[in-house]
């Protein structure tokens, strides 16, 4: 085979190994990202309270964790962000951390949206050259019905996919990358493309 022409990591995460969150473990995330959604510097909003948490695939990326989050607010806000750990002895959970942000554009007020899509940069890559590329935690909900299979796109690289559970889905991903920014496509059970968004649509 010729050499690669592309050198980037690809596929860089773990795929989920565990169900959504549920019962006492969904109670310790829940209280780890409150904690989090209460640090919020706002512009003045009034985010008002977070209502039911939408958990999402965890990934793991060098023994790291990512469990994504998001909730509405009683003033119609949504917070979002990540609960995330090591693995400590045995495998129990170690080294919390838990980070939130806060958006007012909701799937609810942008009914053309085909994915809701939130991200956070987690990490930073170094390629040749000196050159370097984000590493980014993407996490959304499928819009549209029949999604099975979520997909990174850098490009004309494909660089991680994530089964669809319950319309919810994870990435993780180089992002900003030598001209190229991520796009997410969703895929039903046949390899049919249903959707596309960018990270960047709006900018």
């Amino acid at each position: 085979m010729p050499p690669e022409q592309r050198p980037i990591p690809r596929f860089i995460a773990e795929p989920p190994h565990d169900a959504l969150p549920y019962g006492r473990w969904a109670d310790q995330l829940r209280g780890l990202f409150l904690e989090a959604v209460s640090q919020i510097e706002t512009d003045g909003e009034e985010l008002g309270d977070p209502g039911e948490i939408d958990w999402f695939p965890e990934r793991t990326l060098q023994g790291r964790t990512y469990i994504p989050a998001t909730a509405r607010t009683s003033e119609g806000f949504e917070v979002f962000g990540y609960v995330a750990f090591d693995h400590g002895p045995g495998g129990e959970p170690s080294s919390f951390t838990a980070h939130a942000d806060y958006t007012d554009e909701t799937a609810e007020a942008n009914p053309e949206w085909e994915l809701d899509l939130s991200d956070e940069e987690i990490g930073t890559w170094r390629g040749s050259r000196d050159l370097t590329a984000n590493i980014a935690l993407v996490w959304g909900h499928a819009l549209r019905p029949g999604g099975a299979l979520a997909t990174a796109e850098l490009g004309p690289t494909t660089t991680d996919q994530c089964d669809v559970i319950e319309d919810r889905f994870t990435l993780v991903s180089l992002d900003e990358w030598t001209g190229d920014f991520l796009e997410v496509r969703l895929w039903d059970g046949t390899g049919g493309q249903i959707a596309s968004e960018s990270l960047y649509e709006d900018d």
